[in-house]
C-alpha cells in the first residue's frame, strides 16, 4: 500500500485532522491486523517448516523400497531360472556309519540311506554331484523338480513335486569328491558349466540350492566368505568359503551369484553342531569345468603330471643339503625323458614358483599344476644354487591304472555282449597291480562298450566281478557261461567289487 504525505495549509486544517484521524484509525488497524498476520506467518512456519523435510524423507523411503523391490524382483527371477536345474538325490546302499553311544564311537558298515543334491548340466540327463554323495550306491533315485508355473497371485501353486528318474553313475573321483550321473532325460534345465568363467570374489553375493535335510528345492543366501580357502593343509584342494546357510543334504547342489552362474559345487561344512554355523565349502567352478568332461569320457580323472617328484624341503634338508632356504619344496626325482627332464629342470631344484604364483609348499604345487590340462605349459621358476631361473614346462597325462586295462583287452576275444563291457580275468600279476582289491579273482570291466543296454546296466570301468547269482565267477568263460544259461526277462545280481567295497547290481537279463 502507498501512503501520501501532504502537508496541511492554515485553510485546510480541519480537512488535515481528519485525514490525519482516518490514517492513524488505518495505521491502528493495519498494526492490529499486522500483528494477527504476523502470528499467523510464525504460526505457519512453525507448522510447515518440516514439510520439505518429511518430502524429502517420502521420496528417500519411495526410492529405498524400490530399490528393495528391485531385489526382490531380482532374486525372485533368479530363483526362478536356477531352481529347475537342481535335483535331489536318494541313495540306498552299504557304507560306513559312525553311531555314538554312552561316549563310545564305533565305526559300521551297514545299509545306508543318503540325501544329498545335484546339478543338472546338460539337458540330456547329466548330474554333477559330490563323490560321497553316491558312494557305495546300490539305488541312485533322482527327484528332478517341476518347472515353476506361478499362479495369477504370483504364488507357486502345490502340486506334483517333479519326476522321479533312476540314475546310474557315469564317472567318480574321490580325490576331488566330485561324480557325474546319468538320468534318461530330454529337454531338462540345465545350468551350464565353462572354464571361462570369472573366478569368484571376496564378498560376492551368492545363493545356495540344494536339499538341506531332506527339504528339496530350498535356497539360502549369503556371501563369498575366501575365495580360495585350504581347510585341510596336507591337501592340495581349496574351495570357495561361504556364509551361505548350508546344511546335511546341501552336498552336491549348486552354488550360484547373482548372474545365476556356477560358483561351486556346495560340499561341505564346518560344524560343531552338525548344522550350519557359517563355515561352508564348495568346489570351485573351474574345477569342476575341469573334471566334468574327463568323468563324461573315462570315468575317472587324468591328472596332470611334469613328470618329478617333489618333497617338503625340511631345515634339517635344507643344512644337509646347504640349500638357500629351509622351507618350501623341492625336486627329489626326475623321470627319464619326461617333461621336466626334457626341459631341463634337475634333481635339487628348488621350486619358487608356478606361473607367477608363489609356491611354499607341496599342497600349493599340487594345485597349480592340478588347474592346467594336458599338453598345457607350466612356467615354473626354480632356485638352482643361487641362481634363479625360469623353465617352461609341459604337462603330460599321468598314467591311470584303469586306462592301462584297455590295452590288455581284445574287441573281438574279450566282448561280453550281454553286459556291454569288455572283461579281462584277474590273474596273479595284475591283481598285484591293484593291490586295493580285497579279492584277487574274477573279471575286471576293461572298459564299456556302446550297446543297446549300455546305460541301463550300473557297471563302471574298474569294476571287479566276482559272482552272478550267487555263483562266484573267476573267468571270463564263467561269466560268459552264467550269462548264456539265462532268458532274456530273467534277474541278474552281480556282486561286483569298486573302491575296495564288495556290493551287488541287479536288472534283468
Amino acid at each position: 500500500m502507498r501512503v501520501s504525505k501532504q502537508l496541511p495549509t492554515v485553510g485546510n486544517l480541519s480537512g488535515a485532522k481528519e485525514k490525519d484521524t482516518n490514517m492513524s484509525t488505518f495505521l491502528n488497524v493495519f498494526s492490529k491486523q499486522y500483528r494477527v498476520y504476523s502470528c499467523l506467518l510464525l504460526f505457519s512456519a512453525s507448522v510447515l517448516s518440516p514439510w520439505p523435510s518429511a518430502i524429502a524423507q517420502t521420496r528417500e523411503s519411495s526410492h529405498s523400497a524400490n530399490v528393495l523391490h528391485q531385489l526382490n524382483d531380482s532374486i525372485e527371477d533368479l530363483v526362478e531360472r536356477v531352481s529347475p536345474t537342481v535335483v535331489q538325490i536318494l541313495v540306498t546302499g552299504y557304507g560306513a556309519s559312525e553311531e555314538t553311544q554312552r561316549g563310545q564311537t564305533d565305526l559300521l558298515v551297514g545299509r545306508r540311506r543318503a540325501i544329498g543334491s545335484g546339478v543338472i548340466v546338460d539337458p540330456e540327463g547329466y548330474i554333477i554331484t559330490n563323490a560321497h554323495v553316491v558312494n557305495g550306491a546300490q539305488n541312485i533315485e533322482v527327484l528332478v523338480p517341476p518347472p515353476p508355473a506361478p499362479t495369477v497371485s504370483g504364488a507357486a501353486p502345490e502340486g506334483p513335486q517333479g519326476r522321479s528318474y533312476q540314475a546310474r553313475i557315469v564317472g567318480t573321483s574321490r580325490e576331488i569328491d566330485l561324480a557325474v550321473i546319468k538320468i534318461d532325460g530330454h529337454g531338462l534345465p540345465a545350468l551350464s558349466i565353462r572354464s571361462s568363467m570369472p573366478p569368484a570374489r571376496q564378498g560376492e553375493m551368492v545363493f545356495a540350492f540344494g536339499s538341506p535335510e531332506g527339504l528339496r528345492n530350498t535356497v539360502t543366501m549369503g556371501v563369498v566368505s575366501a575365495v580360495a580357502r585350504q581347510p585341510d593343509p596336507d591337501s592340495p584342494l581349496v574351495y570357495v568359503q561361504t556364509d551361505t546357510p548350508i546344511n546335511p543334504g546341501n552336498s552336491g547342489g549348486a552354488l550360484v551369484n547373482a548372474n545365476g552362474d556356477l560358483v561351486g559345487i556346495n560340499t561341505f561344512i564346518l560344524s560343531s553342531s552338525g548344522g550350519n554355523q557359517g563355515l561352508g565349502f564348495a568346489i570351485p567352478e573351474g574345477v569342476v569345468a575341469s573334471a566334468y568332461p574327463q568323468l563324461v569320457k573315462f570315468g575317472h580323472i587324468h591328472q596332470p603330471a611334469i613328470g618329478a617328484l617333489v618333497q617338503t624341503i625340511t631345515p634339517e634338508l635344507a643344512a644337509a643339503l646347504r640349500l638357500k632356504r629351509d622351507y618350501g619344496v623341492i625336486i627329489s626325482d626326475i623321470s627319464p625323458g619326461g617333461p621336466a627332464d626334457t626341459a631341463g629342470i634337475k634333481i635339487q631344484d628348488v621350486v619358487l614358483s608356478v606361473d607367477g604364483v608363489s609356491i611354499s609348499s607341496l599342497p600349493q604345487f599340487a594345485q597349480s599344476l592340478y588347474l592346467h590340462k594336458t599338453g598345457d605349459h607350466a612356467a615354473i621358476e626354480i632356485l638352482r644354487g643361487a641362481d634363479r631361473l625360469k623353465i617352461n614346462v609341459g604337462l603330460a597325462e599321468r598314467p591311470h591304472k584303469e586306462d592301462n586295462l584297455v590295452d590288455l583287452a581284445d574287441p573281438v576275444k574279450n566282448l561280453v555282449r550281454p553286459l556291454d563291457i569288455l572283461g579281462v580275468e584277474l590273474t596273479l600279476e595284475l591283481a598285484q597291480a591293484l593291490p586295493d582289491l580285497r579279492i584277487p579273482t574274477g573279471v575286471i570291466v576293461a572298459a564299456r562298450t556302446l550297446g543297446a543296454r549300455t546305460g541301463e546296466i550300473p557297471l563302471q570301468t574298474g569294476d571287479v566281478i566276482h559272482g552272478l547269482n550267487a555263483t562266484p565267477i573267476t573267468s571270463l568263460d564263467g561269466l560268459r557261461a552264467a550269462l548264456a544259461a539265462m532268458k532274456p526277462g530273467d534277474p541278474v545280481a552281480l556282486q561286483i567289487e569298486r573302491h575296495e567295497q564288495i556290493f551287488y547290481v541287479s536288472f534283468t537279463r
